[in-house]
């Protein structure tokens, strides 16, 4: 937690100066063009965030889901107070609605402040789940139904994210965010880790009765 908030410092250092230099009036769309030199440095900056989020999750955890579920929190709480300290610094956001450029790997992802704020707290609360299952000597699972849930939610909000080509790569002022679209997505993730959670549950309730027979 406390690598995850010293880490959002930095990182929200580094956009304040970016700002600075691009957008010295404030921050808004449409986008300008960076430098292609400062370009090559952002897509190694956010490439290498993302190295050392796994890394405190590889650290931390001693079995592959204690490891992801560390990775999601430390992810979660890096990315809620990187905004925090945006507002202290630069008292932005003003609102949640406020529009920001999220990630720029393979392209460029944009989308209101809400967004990555709602991902966040399902990765913290998903990764704080599987902690507890698996600190109850409950080996944490993911059954078929689950895995295809996760994986149409994250792909339909990641095409939230990168569908507005128009705004990220033409410079344009962004379309309407899919809201109609994330939600489901969003909800899609929900669904998939409460159903791991109770599948990891029967499942372990399972094995016990099996290995002791009442008599």
């Amino acid at each position: 937690m406390l690598f995850a908030a010293a880490f959002a410092l930095v990182e929200s250092a580094v956009v304040v100066y970016l700002r600075a230099l691009y957008y010295p009036e404030g921050f808004v769309f449409p986008l300008k063009l960076i430098g292609r030199a400062h370009l090559g440095i952002e897509l190694a900056r956010e490439f290498s965030t993302i190295i050392m989020l796994v890394a405190v999750g590889a650290l931390a955890g001693s079995t592959r889901w204690q490891r992801f579920a560390y990775f999601m929190i430390a992810f979660g709480v890096w990315d809620i107070l990187f905004y925090g300290w945006l507002k202290l610094f630069l008292d932005w956001p003003a609102t949640l609605t406020e529009w920001d450029v999220l990630f720029l790997l393979p392209v460029p992802w944009i989308g209101p402040v809400l967004a990555p704020f709602l991902i966040s707290f399902l990765l913290i609360g998903a990764g704080l789940m599987i902690l507890r299952c698996e600190g109850r000597n409950l080996p944490f699972a993911l059954p078929t139904d689950a895995w295809i849930l996760a994986l149409v939610g994250v792909a339909i909000m990641l095409f939230t994210f990168m569908a507005d080509t128009d705004a990220t790569l033409r410079l344009q002022n962004p379309k309407p965010f899919m809201y109609w679209l994330f939600l489901p997505g969003f909800v899609f993730c929900v669904i998939a880790i409460a159903r791991a959670v109770r599948y990891t549950q029967r499942r372990s309730s399972s094995t016990s009765s099996h290995n002791n027979p009442v008599h």
